[in-house]
C-alpha cells in the first residue's frame, strides 16, 4: 500500500489563470499529519509524435524540429509535440499535431506510452505516439509559430542525446522509445484505425 506517502488536500487556491498557465498553490496534509504547501501549474496534457519515414530496406529517418523555446533562451531539437485542446482525443491531436507542425499526414499510429516531463510542480503528462507511411503535405502552423523541420536517423538523433545536443525531456524519452522499438525489445502494435489500441 502507498497510503504511508499521500498528500491530502484541505484547500485550494488558484494563483495565476493565464492564456496557457494556471498555476494553484494547495495546501495538504502530510503522512505525518502536518501541513505543507505546494505549489503546481495544471496541465491539460500533451501529445508527441515519433515520425518514421522508411527510405529502404534498412533505411530509416526519423522527423524532427528545431525551435525557439524562450524561457530556456534556446534553439531545441525535438520531436513534433502540442497540447491538448479541451474535450479532444489524445490520438487526433497527435495527428492535428503532426500536420500541423511538419505537413506530414500518417497512415499508421501505434501508441507507445506516457511521461510526466515535470513531476515536481506540473500535473503535465505526455502521450506518445509512434507515426509511419508518412505522406508530404502543407504545414499549417499557429500564428507566432516558427520552427525548422528535419530529419535525421536514429544513430544520429542517439548521438546528440548523448553529447547533450538534445535536451528536451520528452524526446530524451522518445528516443529512449525509438532505440527499444527498433531492436524489438519493446513492442508496438500498428493500426491504421482511427483509433489504435493503446499498449
Amino acid at each position: 500500500s502507498d497510503q504511508h506517502l499521500l498528500e491530502v488536500m484541505q484547500s485550494s487556491q488558484e494563483l495565476l489563470k493565464g492564456h496557457f498557465l494556471h498555476v494553484l498553490r494547495d495546501t495538504v496534509v502530510l503522512p505525518d499529519q502536518q501541513s505543507a504547501v505546494r505549489e503546481y501549474v495544471a496541465h491539460p496534457g500533451a501529445v508527441m509524435v515519433i515520425p518514421l519515414i522508411e527510405m529502404g530496406p534498412g533505411e530509416l529517418r526519423v522527423v524532427l524540429e528545431r525551435q525557439y523555446r524562450y524561457p530556456v533562451k534556446q534553439v531545441m531539437i525535438e520531436f513534433p509535440a502540442g497540447k491538448l485542446d479541451a474535450g479532444e482525443d489524445i490520438l487526433a491531436c497527435a495527428q492535428r499535431e503532426l500536420r500541423e507542425e511538419t505537413g506530414y499526414s500518417a497512415r499508421e499510429w501505434a501508441y507507445a506510452g506516457q511521461i510526466h516531463p515535470v513531476i515536481a510542480y506540473s500535473t503535465e503528462k505526455i502521450d506518445i505516439w509512434f507515426a509511419r507511411g508518412l505522406t508530404l503535405g502543407e504545414r499549417q502552423l499557429d500564428n507566432g509559430e516558427f520552427l525548422d523541420v528535419f530529419t535525421a536517423t536514429p544513430t544520429e538523433l542517439l548521438q546528440w542525446c548523448m553529447n547533450g545536443q538534445v535536451t528536451d525531456a520528452k524526446t530524451l524519452a522518445g528516443a529512449l522509445w525509438l532505440q527499444n522499438v527498433l531492436l524489438g525489445d519493446w513492442k508496438v502494435q500498428w493500426s491504421t484505425a482511427t483509433a489504435p489500441p493503446r499498449g
